[in-house]
């Protein structure tokens, strides 16, 4: 009875062995999240202007690396080698960090060089990622594998700051990052000892650059989800960043309330992750991600409406935070299932690195519209616009074949070079 609730795929040891490797760099993602800035503060007490450039060393690669990444990881042969690599390059960056702590020899010039370097390797590691993800399972297993990996992501978000916290609570933030520089040594291990089938690499071409951009926008669900993901990063970057704000200011909450309700609703990622294969065998792939936009951004039009008592306030913003992380994790699974299936092997880690590249170039973007209307207009009104236009992200989906797709597609193959550009369908 033990071994039935375990899930299928981790039953296969392949799948078992990717899985933990991801688990575990997952968490100590979390961790370096708040140790590195945690470092920044405390340690070298850094100020509001220097902490901007930490955070933009942080994002940049993201914005400006994911094409090229991209364009560079279809040509190679070996991309689970070259996961191993960047894995061990991000451990030795982080460990570099309690290393000179040690020496006295700490810096912020160092801190934003590991920030920019571990951010560039996570782009290559996410970039070749998607490939050895697929080549290690069949067509109609990608909904299940993304709804485990998805839920850790969720489980992370969930204990990885408060390991994180307790970690530099017990042994300052330089050394805790060491735990994170350990979690990419076993994602290095587990990565060694699987063997996928990798696709063969792309061949050369002219615009091979360009190809994965130019495929997407020419694929009728591919472009349907680039407009529903660019169109909803950039409202929900606005509401993000007057969120905080609204709810200690406006709506005088602590900050200890606010926290703690932020840290519970976020279960409701949990839950997503596992049910979202549930929803999808019920009603299909296409509807599955309708429903997931839907119910990720909906729930979040009841955070500029609250008002009244503390109890109904708080009650308001978890219901709207829970019912978000769950569609957030629809969303995540059942696009990511079908993006997988859609893409011809030649072209994923291109069009990745294009779908990144957008989504991130998106956020900044929403950041400032974000200020801008906060300071113009107020917070309330401003958190209206934020949530109402991610709200519309929807009609990319509901006027274009998706929500009319049950069931995911098997790619295309990519024999030639013009196919680049030419539909699936």
């Amino acid at each position: 009875m033990k071994g039935a609730r375990v899930p299928e795929l981790l039953r296969e040891q392949a799948f078992r062995r990717y899985w933990t490797g991801q688990t575990v760099s997952l968490v100590g993602d979390q961790i370096a999240l708040l140790a590195i800035p945690l470092a920044a503060v405390v340690v070298l007490g850094a100020d509001a202007a220097e902490m901007g450039w930490l955070k933009t060393a942080e994002l940049l690669p993201a914005l400006l690396l994911n094409l090229p990444a991209g364009a560079w990881a279809d040509r190679q042969a070996r991309r689970r080698r070259i996961m191993i690599g960047t894995d061990l390059a991000r451990a030795a960056l982080l460990c570099s960090l309690p290393v000179a702590y040690a020496l006295d020899a700490l810096t912020l010039v160092q801190l934003y060089a590991v920030a920019l370097g571990v951010g560039a390797l996570t782009v290559l590691f996410d970039v070749c990622n998607v490939v050895v993800f697929t080549a290690l399972l069949p067509t109609e297993r990608y909904v299940q594998g993304n709804s485990l990996v998805n839920g850790s992501r969720s489980m992370a978000w969930l204990g990885g700051p408060g390991l994180g916290g307790l970690l530099v609570g017990l042994l300052s933030a330089p050394v805790a990052l060491l735990t994170t520089g350990l979690t990419y040594l076993l994602s290095a291990e587990r990565l060694s000892r699987i063997a996928p089938v990798e696709p063969p690499p792309a061949e050369p071409e002219p615009g091979h650059f360009t190809a994965g951009i130019r495929w997407a926008l020419r694929e009728p669900l591919m472009r349907s989800m680039f407009g529903a993901t660019a169109t909803v990063q950039f409202f929900n970057f606005i509401f993000h960043t007057l969120f905080v704000l609204y709810a200690t200011e406006e709506l005088g909450l602590s900050a200890g309330m606010f926290g703690a309700v932020l840290s519970v609703a976020a279960v409701g990622g949990v839950v997503g992750a596992v049910c979202s294969g549930a929803v999808v065998r019920r009603i299909g792939i296409g509807p599955s991600i309708v429903t997931g936009f839907a119910t990720f951004t909906i729930p979040l039009m009841l955070i500029p409406l609250a008002g009244g008592p503390t109890a109904l306030v708080l009650g308001m913003l978890f219901v709207a935070e829970f019912v978000s992380c769950a569609g957030v994790m629809l969303v995540d699974i059942a696009s990511g299932s079908l993006q997988m299936a859609l893409i011809p092997d030649g072209l994923r880690s291109r069009v990745l690195g294009a779908f990144r590249t957008v989504t991130h170039g998106f956020r900044p973007l929403g950041a400032v519209a974000g200020g801008v209307l906060g300071t113009l207009i107020g917070l309330r009104p401003a958190l209206w616009i934020g949530t109402a236009g991610a709200v519309l992200s929807a009609v990319w989906l509901l006027g274009s074949p998706i929500s009319r797709t049950r069931a995911l597609p098997e790619p295309a193959p990519l024999t030639h070079p013009t196919e680049a550009t030419a539909s699936t369908h």
